[in-house]
């Protein structure tokens, strides 16, 4: 690992004009390429203090070992050096937006006699023009076995084709009206090609001009009293509407447009682009790749559109002849992104150049098109939600996670039981905890506790090192007591099976103290079996009280560890500074899944029993309703709102509540209250 300071160059050597750098390894290899409006002022952010560059960017410098740039006149230039550079030196450090998949086209070989309809994956090639991509290649197999009824062209191999010519008879296509049989001379090659141009343009969009021509011919058999052809007709208009069907409608005017949609963490970025062309979904694409430095939306956007965008006129360049049509369909007109980049005026100018003419660059605000963007970031966000679970349920990848926290702990074994605590409140009040526990690295949610703890002035952040002392002791004075009787007992504790688990009753909300054996078997309940690990979600005073609880209470099998947020730092008991996991570790992406879990679970009970308080505390000062019926009705109909929509009648269902007594608790909530707080919890 080297010193970025070994190799930074002098400040005053570095011009400040836009340009585009390249970080190198101490073999030569460059591992970085990036652009800069100032070249001096980003390149000096680089050898800034290490503790406060994010993670990945750490990585990058320290592994570098030589820096150098070009200077170019214009950004448009340095956008297109920078995706140049990319394409050529695939550096490892820059976030690559590659295919999880290859996804299948249906391509057309309009550069032969008799052309061919087929499903087709990998490179573009010359005299073949593609419609796609799409999700499955099912999809392609059963729209193309529709529109085959309607436009009969050849499916067949070179070899089948000649095989039917020298044989003189069609294949079983021809003989069920799916092929027109060039092969046999039933239709010309001028017919035939006559047959492909029609079923390109529908698949162009342009399919109102066929739908009516279809429609025209029907009706004339039909006056013509040709009744089979006219049924025959009819089913062939019947199928290019059921094509259709597959390609819904979804912006009017015939746009022709590519929806961008881009959700991430901490770890990793997921994009979903859905291809428009003549307002129809006409394709789909996605990727989960790694977040690369702190970049933020707007960052993002930029990255993806320079990478995709150049990606796919690279394949237009390679198909020769038909580059000129490719890269019109490659980029369309309008592109629709989540969030503007910094430099979108530059990025249109390069699209365009692109495309060979404007290429309009946009945030949608409002109607169909905003409405279709939310659509593909719902899809983005279930393609981030799909990858984590996917990675969660690998057996094998759950293995490396846990072998990967025991190493970085230096534990004798991997920690098969993890539990974890939050904090959440609004300002030191309503203040509760969580505790998570997860099992051979998968949520244990029948284990799962809430706590209600006792609110103490001060500021926030005390107030977290207080309740995570708290939550900790009582936790584990369960267990200390459950260790002492064994020992006065002589029984050896074993730790639970997953069968004796799943049988034991629950306490409650919280950790009761009294079960610590259970009588039949011998072994310790729950709660009484300690975990491997105890996180913290915090940085270095939340695991130094949680730490000095575990060690007043004389537990000391329990590793403790704090996740902090920000930079998602591990902090040890007893370590000036933390630990940093590589970013694309299972092991952190672990300990992330459960602070997180712990997280939520926290606020979950936050916002009921704030929403219960506010309930009770409007309910003060009405005539006849203590204590006792205050909760009687806030457990019955669990919030203010539903209460102020009750009749009397539903009222006096609750114990207690007369017909006297509701109406006065109606009249008291009828009056209009105003509610202060409005900060979200922690």
């Amino acid at each position: 690992m080297s010193d970025p300071a070994s190799y930074r160059p002098a400040p005053g050597s570095i011009p400040t004009d836009p340009g585009v750098y390249k970080f190198r390894d101490p073999h030569g290899r460059v591992i970085y390429v990036g652009k800069a409006k100032n070249l001096r002022s980003r390149l000096n952010s680089y050898f800034a203090d290490l503790g406060s560059l994010h993670t990945r960017t750490q990585q990058m410098v320290t592994t570098a070992s030589s820096v150098e740039w070009t200077v170019v006149g214009t950004e448009v230039e340095a956008l297109q050096l920078e995706y140049s550079w990319i394409k050529e030196f695939d550096p490892r450090f820059n976030v690559r937006y590659r295919d999880d998949k290859t996804y299948p086209v249906l391509a057309v070989s309009i550069g032969e006699e008799y052309p061919r309809l087929f499903v087709y994956r990998g490179p573009r090639r010359k005299g073949v023009r593609y419609f796609g991509p799409y999700s499955h290649a099912w999809a392609i197999r059963d729209t193309l076995d529709q529109l085959l009824r309607v436009f009969p062209a050849r499916t067949c191999s070179s070899g089948v084709f000649k095989r039917h010519q020298q044989l003189g008879r069609p294949c079983l296509l021809g003989y069920i009206g799916k092929c027109s049989a060039p092969c046999v001379g039933r239709v010309s090659a001028a017919e035939h090609r006559d047959i492909v141009d029609d079923f390109c343009d529908f698949l162009a969009g342009r399919t109102d001009k066929l739908i009516r021509d279809v429609e025209r011919k029907m009706l004339d058999a039909s006056a013509e009293l040709d009744f089979e052809r006219a049924a025959r007709l009819r089913d062939d208009l019947s199928a290019l509407r059921k094509a259709l069907e597959k390609q819904s409608v979804v912006l009017g005017d015939g746009t022709d447009a590519d929806v961008v949609a881009i959700e991430f963490d901490d770890l990793e970025v997921a994009v979903q682009i859905f291809h428009v062309r003549g307002g129809r979904v006409r394709g789909q694409r996605g990727w989960v790749v790694e977040r690369v430095e702190a970049a933020e939306l707007p960052d993002l956007v930029e990255q993806f559109l320079t990478q995709f965008y150049g990606g796919e006129i690279d394949l237009a360049e390679r198909a020769g002849a038909a580059a000129e049509e490719a890269t019109a369909t490659a980029v369309p007109r309008e592109v629709l992104v989540p969030a503007m980049p910094a430099n979108a005026p530059e990025l249109q100018k390069w699209l365009s150049a692109l495309r060979g003419s404007a290429v309009s660059v946009r945030t949608p605000q409002r109607g169909d098109k905003k409405d279709l963007a939310e659509t593909v970031h719902r899809n983005a966000v279930q393609s981030l939600q799909l990858h984590k679970l996917k990675r969660a349920g690998d057996l094998t990848t759950r293995s490396v996670a846990l072998q990967g926290i025991q190493d970085m702990l230096g534990l004798d074994t991997a920690p098969l039981r993890i539990e974890c605590v939050d904090i959440s409140h609004i300002q030191g009040t309503d203040v509760v905890a969580s505790l998570v526990v997860f099992e051979d690295g998968l949520a244990r949610k029948s284990d799962y506790r809430h706590f209600a703890i006792k609110e103490a002035a001060g500021d926030g952040h005390s107030d977290d090192v207080a309740s995570i002392a708290e939550v900790t002791r009582r936790r584990f004075l369960r267990h200390k007591a459950s260790v002492e009787a064994l020992q006065a007992s002589g029984v050896q504790a074993k730790p639970p099976t997953p069968e004796e688990l799943d049988a034991l009753a629950g306490d409650g909300g919280d950790l009761a103290p009294e079960a610590g054996i259970d009588p039949a078997t011998g072994r310790p309940r729950r709660f009484a079996y300690p975990p491997n690990l105890y996180i913290v979600d915090g940085g270095a005073p939340q695991v130094a009280a949680a730490s000095a609880v575990l060690a007043d209470l004389g537990i000391t099998d329990v590793a403790v560890i704090g996740l902090a947020k920000r930079l998602e730092e591990v902090w040890v008991p007893g370590e000036e500074d933390p630990v940093i996991l590589p970013r694309n570790s299972d092991a952190l992406y672990l300990l992330q899944r459960v602070r997180d879990e712990a997280h939520r679970f926290a606020i979950t009970f936050h916002r009921s029993k704030r929403s219960r308080r506010m309930t009770a505390s409007a309910l003060d000062g009405i005539p006849g309703l203590g204590e006792v019926r205050r909760t009687a009705l806030v457990k019955h109909f669990g919030s203010l709102a539903r209460l102020r929509q009750a009749s009397v009648s539903e009222m006096t269902e609750v114990p207690g509540i007369g017909e006297m007594t509701a109406r006065s608790i109606l009249e008291s909530l009828a009056q209009p209250i105003t509610e202060q707080t409005g900060e979200t919890p922690q």
